[in-house]
């Protein structure tokens, strides 16, 4: 049994498949970040899933693609937690990028592939290996058009009163506001950055008022600026995306690729389908 997961900060997508790609069971954890989780903190999100306990032993193999694997410190160890638990299994532990691109690229072709999810990322594929030209610092100092940077832009236009007021009244009843409970979600509890990225549904469904249009511009103006023009050949090659905020929001990305003179590609909401595809051929 092979489990493949596509991890990011709010939650992770579990696969588990036999070697004809038969999907044996489904099921769902929160997010399985090591850069803000610890060892058990994980493996407690990972054992709180029955599907998953049940099976551990069973398990030979392990695909994981994740936020916040992007340096050989965080890889070295989630693999060693995840060997400690699917004892028997083979661990691969890569950075979610991997997953976007083994999702939406096809086998041997060119891409800039881009996650717009909690966070952000943005790589070149040549065809056989990634190209990463900005190390990711994290939801605080980087993640530009990510679903936190949107939730943080919302509520500090809303404690500015920069927000129209209709907004306003409309985003009082969706969101507790109260500040000592925003401040404990963002200093005292887990994922403040999956906290922050919730506020992004109220921007999405407000995604044709003026207000939320310039916000959303400015975060896709700033990622193709910040990311996308990093590379050299970006107006060459297709930029393919994943991630809820790259797949609400597709026809602002075409609005404004067409603007650039950019080529959008594949806008997939999550790569787990393609994941199953790329490991039963490459198996």
């Amino acid at each position: 049994m092979k489990l493949i997961v596509d991890s990011g900060s709010t939650k992770a997508d579990w696969i588990a498949i036999d070697d004809t790609g038969k999907v044996l069971f489904t099921t769902q954890t929160l997010g399985l970040n090591p850069e803000i989780l610890d060892g058990p903190e994980i493996i407690e999100r990972v054992n709180d899933r029955f599907d998953i306990s049940q099976n551990k032993k069973e398990a030979t193999h392990l695909f994981f693609y994740g936020a916040g694997c992007g340096t050989d410190r965080m890889k070295q160890s989630l693999s060693q937690v995840f060997q400690e638990y699917f004892e028997n299994a083979i661990v691969e532990v890569h950075e979610d990028t991997y997953a976007a691109v083994y999702a939406t690229t096809p086998k041997g072709e060119e891409a800039i592939v881009s996650i717009l999810g909690t966070g952000s990322n943005c790589s070149y594929f040549d065809g056989k290996v990634l190209h990463q030209k900005v190390q990711s610092l994290g939801y605080i100092a980087m993640d530009d058009c990510s679903g936190n940077v949107f939730g943080k832009e919302l509520i500090r236009k809303y404690y500015f009163n920069k927000m129209p007021k209709e907004l306003a009244v409309e985003f009082e009843k969706e969101y507790d506001l109260d500040p000592d409970y925003i401040k404990n979600k963002l200093y005292k509890e887990p994922n403040p950055n999956a906290y922050l990225a919730t506020f992004a549904k109220f921007l999405i469904q407000h995604k044709d008022s003026e207000f939320c249009r310039k916000i959303i511009f400015k975060g896709m103006k700033s990622f193709i600026k910040n990311y996308i023009k990093q590379y050299d050949n970006c107006q060459e090659v297709p930029v393919h995306f994943v991630g809820s905020i790259a797949f609400y929001l597709k026809d602002e990305l075409q609005e404004i690729f067409d603007k650039y003179e950019l080529k959008l590609g594949n806008v997939l909401r999550r790569p787990i389908d393609g994941l199953i595809a790329y490991h039963v051929a490459n198996k």
